[in-house]
């Protein structure tokens, strides 16, 4: 197993960078695959780069990290970064496609509807999210539209692509994922239906608004995570706990989810899966996020991300 963590982080340049975590210290990944003897280090020079050589390129991020075993310091000639010192972007800049789980927590289900999942509920259902636009990294400020009063959290864990897939079986599902990262699908509330047109949900209006999904801090390996199906999620509302769950409470667990799409799209590297949130959303009791608001979300090997909240 790699202890790695990939990530983006802003240059000297203001330039987007691939870099690892490795040992609490951020080293470029281009630089790290050129002390390695990588043909192709140029691979490393962004998370999007790295994501599309996958196969190629995590063999010898393995290999750069294995070199740090028993305090060696590792191969690369430059000395890491401390994370204090390099300001974290979101990860992946940006997917080709965000596609969101909806309605994929038991506990979630119950407090939106006061039911049950239906036991006819075969499949994950699906919706999408706007990348450029609506992609934050941690500590970038979240920005309330000025067309919603009702702006609301979810916490999730985000699954990253790292090898194409069409078709796969469950079972080989993870095979294509990359790693998880952290996201905050945030929503419009009031802006969910419409009585104009005969469709009812306005998916644009209720998840697509500039600043709505918060992402990171980084990528971990889906193997330097010990149990898919007990990852603790938690979101605090300024010091106020609002989501407590945890991974138990899918309904269609990770893999299912990545077999499922696979079916009807191509996943490409670089893409990523949000894979629904768990009970505690402010829609339920009425409370909804304001100006001046700090929120905070953790999950168990994934780390935290942490935005401010303000007027759009």
């Amino acid at each position: 197993m790699s202890h790695f963590r990939l990530l983006s982080y802003l240059s000297e340049k203001d330039m987007s960078r691939a870099g690892l975590v490795v040992n609490d210290l951020v080293y470029d990944l281009e630089q790290a695959l050129v002390e390695v003897g990588h043909d192709h280090a140029q691979q490393g020079s962004t998370v999007l780069c790295a994501l599309k050589a996958w196969k190629d390129v995590r063999p010898q991020v393995d290999r750069f990290v294995s070199s740090f075993e028993g305090g060696r310091g590792g191969v690369i000639l430059s000395e890491g970064k401390t994370l204090e010192s390099v300001q974290i972007l979101a990860p992946v800049l940006y997917p080709g496609v965000l596609y969101c789980a909806g309605a994929n927590y038991r506990d979630h289900v119950f407090e939106m509807t006061g039911k049950d999942p239906p036991e006819n509920n075969r499949e994950p259902f699906f919706f999408l999210k706007t990348t450029a636009g609506s992609i934050i990294g941690p500590g970038q400020k979240i920005r309330l539209p000025r067309i919603s009063s009702k702006v609301d959290w979810e916490a999730e864990i985000a699954m990253v692509i790292g090898i194409t897939a069409k078709n796969v079986p469950v079972e080989k599902a993870m095979d294509h994922v990359a790693g998880l990262t952290i996201m905050n699908d945030l929503s419009a509330r009031d802006l969910t239906k419409r009585d104009d047109v005969p469709f009812l949900f306005d998916w644009v209006g209720q998840k697509c608004f500039d600043t709505s999904a918060p992402m990171g801090p980084w990528i971990t390996p889906t193997d330097a995570i010990a149990d898919l199906d007990k990852m603790d999620i938690k979101l605090w509302v300024n010091d106020d706990l609002k989501q407590d769950s945890d991974t138990g409470q899918l309904i269609f667990n990770f893999q299912e989810q990545v077999a499922y799409l696979s079916r009807h799209v191509t996943l490409n590297p670089g893409d990523v899966i949000a894979t629904g949130t768990p009970a505690g959303c402010g829609m339920p009791k009425g409370k909804f996020l304001k100006p001046g608001d700090r929120i905070r979300i953790q999950v168990s090997g994934l780390g935290e991300i942490r935005n401010p909240v303000v007027a759009g």
